[in-house]
């Protein structure tokens, strides 16, 4: 599965003329690596694309072909987002999730309409492992690793609880494919200067698209896709936050950054959260790159 980090966002932000002008070339680019691979594409949902890989018919490569696709498929969305800035368009950013396990496959429906597609914990599973995935990244499940550890680079194993399981679930973010020659490209897009800044802000709890009370919370340092920061109570790894960034040099305040917490610490009596911006107007992500900027 893989959907686009923070559209809700940026469908606000933008055209409704230009929300569905990029979501149509979005969809038709990643559905054509799905086919590639010999893939099939299930459905679509919004701004997200479900594609399965050994469902109507099976093969010991079934896998593989599936990471081999997503790897492709982030990829191809450098390449869409090259041809959006040529054309003026926004850039826009995808995550994958990845499991393989035992499902229900079939027709489904009546005589009124009815549809190919699977059901069962497994794909939960998988809905669960891309809502946790930042952008630019392709994250597969435990079960999903046992049959690719031996093609694949893989970062270390992560754990996140979910809704509906009572221990945590177990992943990994695929790195690069080194027999196929292929890397995923989200470290390149991550690279920016990093610079101290106690900056004061706020943030709110994101849940089920529902927003919590605002909390205090004061930078370390930031970049132009992140920020290390000091908060009141501790966030756990992978939680989905909004936040509100005075930039103070700028007279100027970032507001509603959708970001998600990379990994949480504690250190001389202190929670620290390494946090990753999720979604951005693009006049504040100018005011945060012109802000570090400034500081270097």
């Amino acid at each position: 599965m893989g959907d686009l980090r923070g559209f809700t966002s940026f469908s606000e932000a933008h055209p409704a003329e230009v929300v569905l002008e990029i979501l149509d070339s979005y969809l038709i680019a990643m559905s054509r690596v799905v086919v590639h691979h010999d893939g099939m594409v299930d459905k679509f949902m919004g701004d997200s694309i479900m594609a399965l890989f050994g469902a109507e018919k099976t093969g010991q490569d079934d896998v593989r072909r599936a990471v081999a696709c997503a790897v492709d498929m982030q990829i191809a969305m450098v390449a869409l987002n090259a041809r959006h800035k040529e054309s003026g368009m926004p850039p826009v950013f995808m995550g994958i999730g990845i499991n393989t396990g035992l499902v229900t496959a079939g027709q489904f429906g009546s005589e009124l309409y009815s549809v190919f597609t699977v059901v069962g914990d497994e794909v939960n599973l998988a809905s669960r492992i891309v809502a946790v995935s930042l952008r630019g990244q392709v994250l597969i499940s435990d079960a999903t690793y046992e049959r690719v550890a031996d093609y694949v680079t893989a970062a270390r194993p992560m754990t996140v609880f979910v809704k509906g399981k009572a221990l945590p679930i177990g992943f990994r973010e695929v790195l690069a494919i080194p027999s196929l020659g292929l890397a995923v490209p989200r470290q390149e897009l991550r690279r920016s200067p990093r610079v101290q800044a106690k900056l004061p802000f706020t943030y709110r709890a994101v849940e089920a698209e529902v927003i919590g009370e605002a909390r205090q919370a004061s930078t370390l340092d930031i970049s132009y896709h992140g920020l290390l920061a000091r908060v009141s109570d501790r966030l756990a790894e992978h939680e989905e936050i909004r936040i509100d960034l005075p930039l103070p040099l700028l007279d100027h305040v970032a507001k509603g950054i959708y970001a998600r917490v990379v990994k949480s610490t504690e250190r001389d009596g202190m929670h620290l959260a390494a946090i990753e911006f999720t979604a951005i107007s693009d006049a504040d992500a100018a005011a945060v790159r012109r802000f570090v900027q400034i500081l270097v």
